[in-house]
């Protein structure tokens, strides 16, 4: 059927109608916008979770498992609110038993993004058009899947290049060393995405658990090549970090706070608070 905007639409007989082309997009001017427009942009991610070890690498994701439940803490509270044992989220389980429960949660997700987001992924890089993921289909598409992660289409350097990701910022604390942004950038693979740190110092100002703060601390001296014996040597740690993510191409911060702390202070204040944090 044509479409007045003169493009054809792509929706196949072979396709769940609710995933089409047109998903989300509800009028001539929205179609419009993204088939003629958007579609054909590059991603800029300035924003995400990416493991810099697994971009620099090329890693080659075992299963659909791995790449889809290993550390998204969405699905596992959706799991989790299903009843689903934590032996078959983030126990010992099998990867086949994990996405199975996986499998078995996703048609309670309806009206839940996790239920698109799923479906689209299959879609897209998947080409799984024709079903949608439950008990009942659960194994062909874990194998169909884990088929197409088998080929080269499907590392981690093969899925940008096929969703045509130009530049991701990964989230980075100032005590990384940066050694496989570094590496990234030498390799060939920088010329088609470019990957750059962020700065997130969360864990400079999380003084709640001494214990835990002491070892951060001793951690962002090793780094640093500064001993922190004070706030005032905190910060030039910090400093000195900030500068050599600068030299790797950072140009930008994240912050996860959680409380916005509204209390009158000067400067000697919070370095007494800091020793007293030091001594535990």
């Amino acid at each position: 059927m044509a479409r007045g905007t003169g493009y054809a639409s792509r929706v196949s007989t072979a396709t769940i109608p609710l995933y089409d082309e047109d998903f989300l997009l509800e009028n001539e001017p929205a179609r419009a916008l993204y088939h003629e427009h958007a579609k054909g942009q590059p991603i800029i991610d300035y924003h995400c979770h990416l493991p810099p070890e697994q971009v620099a690498s090329n890693h080659r994701f075992r299963s659909l498992t791995e790449v889809w439940l290993e550390g998204d803490h969405y699905k596992w509270r959706a799991m989790r609110t299903n009843g689903i044992d934590e032996r078959l989220i983030t126990g010992g389980a099998s990867d086949f038993e994990r996405f199975e429960a996986w499998a078995q949660t996703v048609p309670r997700t309806l009206r839940n993004p996790l239920y698109h987001w799923t479906h689209l992924e299959l879609k897209d890089p998947f080409g799984i058009r024709d079903r949608l993921l439950g008990a009942s289909t659960a194994r062909g598409i874990f194998e169909q899947a884990n088929a197409s992660l088998a080929t080269d289409a499907f590392t981690t350097q093969g899925l940008m290049r096929h969703f045509r990701v130009a530049v991701v910022c990964t989230t980075d604390d100032p005590a990384d060393d940066l050694t496989h942004h570094r590496a990234h950038a030498a390799s060939a693979a920088s010329a088609f995405v470019r990957m750059y740190p962020t700065f997130r110092p969360d864990k400079a100002l999380a003084i709640e658990e001494p214990a835990a703060f002491r070892a951060y601390l001793d951690k962002l001296e090793a780094r640093s090549g500064i001993a922190i014996k004070s706030y005032a040597t905190l910060l030039e740690a910090l400093e000195r970090r900030h500068t050599a993510f600068h030299e790797v191409g950072c140009r930008l911060s994240d912050h996860g706070l959680e409380t916005l702390h509204a209390v009158d202070y000067d400067a000697s204040e919070v370095a007494r608070t800091f020793a007293r944090a030091l001594a535990g």
